[in-house]
């Protein structure tokens, strides 16, 4: 596999549309492409109100830092995400507002879309080695909420801190190991057509 560093300070930051927070994007895939099939990125919500609609994208949300908030859909269904780091995964065409509770909030933001590509999120404590084996066509992005981190297996060892964020593709190496202390957010995404065949095949 093939690693690639991610530093937070790299994120690319812009404001909202409507004004009630910013974004800074961690990556989409592609890169530099309005039509990406999949994007992580970190919401920073200064105040309540709506969110924008993205007709066939998936969307997982997990509380990384603040008090939390409500999110309200306009179907009568009502989520609370509070600390640590609760998660909601909804429909990126679903109506819906946002309440905070006290303050502002950080949130990591995956979106997808779901004729492309499957995703899975997963949140995972780090203690000592994590190994990652590759996978035709698919792809990891690890984030760092917490503590310090080493990438390994290279001829040259990549440090993650706290907030950074490191891209795993398939490719020469057979795996990669992720070493240290604290906790990760796990993106993997696969092709749509490799699980829907997995799926048929009954495994």
């Amino acid at each position: 596999m093939n690693a690639t560093l991610i530093p937070a300070n790299e994120y690319r930051r812009e404001r909202w549309k409507n004004g009630l927070g910013w974004t800074r994007e961690v990556l989409r895939w592609p890169a530099e492409s309005e039509q990406w099939d999949w994007r992580v990125s970190i919401a920073e919500v200064d105040k309540g109100g709506p969110f924008s609609s993205f007709p066939g994208v998936d969307r997982e949300l997990v509380l990384l830092s603040g008090e939390g908030m409500r999110l309200d859909f306009a179907d009568g269904e009502s989520v609370e995400l509070r600390p640590p780091h609760d998660r909601c995964r909804f429909a990126g065409e679903r109506e819906l507002a946002a309440e905070l509770f006290d303050g502002p909030t950080q949130d990591f933001n995956l979106m997808w879309r779901r004729e492309r590509v499957s995703a899975t999120l997963l949140h995972r404590p780090l203690v000592g080695p994590m190994l990652f084996f590759a996978e035709p066509g698919v792809r990891w992005l690890a984030y760092l909420i917490s503590g310090r981190a080493m990438v390994k297996d290279r001829l040259l060892p990549m440090t993650l801190e706290q907030g950074d964020s490191v891209l795993l593709e398939p490719a020469d190496h057979q795996r990669l190991v992720i070493e240290g202390g604290g906790e990760l957010l796990l993106v993997r995404i696969a092709p749509l057509e490799a699980t829907q065949a997995i799926a048929a095949s009954g495994e």
